[in-house]
């Protein structure tokens, strides 16, 4: 079982980004899918001195606008849409032999179906530390009971909170997946004074390794930082939330599905687990990176978190920093025109 960050099996890792040379970047283009502003700005900047001629696409990919790809060997899409297999098959069908997903997560793209009709897919690394940074936000703020201090404030409501705050070094935190971002909040970690357990399928820090039953028995929090895999779906199930310290408290900046929602949700109405706060989400798909002000939510999972003092959601935002995106454009220009060199010189 793997718990920490590698590709997954049959995608090659990403490289450091290193513009090729003119024969090579002066004739590649690059079809960029699903790419919002930011990215836009980043793309137009970058891509000169990479010799990438890029094809920008607000909207995801999909078979209504695969004619953008024409002429490119090599797309790049981003994380928020799921990739349907019969839009990878119109892909390949257009000449398309590589796409370069911008996420480290593979869990909208088929990998094995596309590698299966010719495409080759590669995630890409960023910044570890703007995921790891908000997820020592999150635990600061669960343990000082921020959304209820902050929400009593809005409303000019200024008496102390009813239970005190704790401080980090008094509490053991049990990490899940020690990869580049766990690796990362365990540094972080160690500068509060808090113990530190960790799980992994093998020791990758000096933290102190346990089997992962152990390690929710012992931690006042636990977070998790594996990647989402048939082994990992709901690593956090009724049975093992059941058995974590009482008054425990959950922070996922991983995947949603790393926890059993349905298990979580009554944990948390009965005062069994002390509190979660969660950056993914079962079912954030078509919800997270939206605006739902004026429409009602179909998550009813959702709305009962959302109502709890001791709940903290956001939009999966952990990973989005200047630095992260800026990572995340230069290594996806960079993966494609290494596999164009690739065909070129193989």
């Amino acid at each position: 079982m793997t718990y920490s960050e590698p590709a997954r099996t049959g995608a090659r890792r990403t490289r450091s980004p290193a513009p090729l040379s003119s024969s090579v970047a002066a004739t590649t283009g690059i079809t960029i899918y699903g790419c919002g502003p930011d990215e836009a700005a980043l793309f137009r900047e970058l891509a000169p001195p990479f010799g990438v001629l890029p094809t920008i696409a607000e909207a995801p990919v999909s078979d209504a606008n695969i004619d953008l790809a024409l002429g490119n060997r090599c797309i790049s899409i981003g994380h928020k849409t799921r990739i349907a297999n019969s839009t990878l098959l119109e892909l390949r069908r257009a000449g398309v032999t590589y796409v370069s997903t911008r996420s480290i997560g593979y869990n909208h793209i088929d990998v094995p179906y596309a590698e299966s009709i010719g495409i080759s897919v590669e995630n890409v690394t960023y910044s570890p530390d703007s995921v790891a940074d908000y997820t020592l936000m999150l635990m600061l703020m669960a343990v000082r009971h921020a959304k209820s201090v902050i929400r009593r404030a809005d409303v000019h409501d200024y008496r102390l909170h009813d239970v005190r705050g704790k401080e980090l070094r008094d509490l053991t935190v049990g990490v899940v997946g020690t990869g580049r971002i766990g690796a990362a909040v365990i540094d972080r970690l160690r500068g509060f004074g808090c113990r530190i357990l960790a799980h992994d399928t093998g020791p990758k820090t000096t933290a102190d390794y346990v089997p992962l039953d152990e390690l929710l028995r012992r931690s006042d929090m636990v977070t998790l930082h594996t990647p989402l895999t048939a082994e990992t779906h709901h690593l956090l199930d009724r049975r093992r939330i059941r058995h974590m310290k009482h008054g425990a408290f959950i922070v996922n900046t991983g995947r949603g599905a790393l926890l059993d929602t349905e298990a979580l949700v009554p944990a948390l109405e009965s005062g069994r687990l002390g509190g979660a706060a969660l950056d993914v989400l079962e079912g954030e798909e078509g919800i997270f990176y939206a605006d739902c002000s004026d429409k009602p939510l179909r998550s009813d999972l959702l709305l009962r978190l959302q109502k709890l003092p001791n709940v903290l959601v956001s939009p999966h935002t952990a990973y989005y920093t200047d630095r992260a995106l800026r990572d995340t454009v230069e290594n996806s220009m960079a993966n494609c025109l290494k596999h164009e060199s690739g065909n070129q010189h193989g």
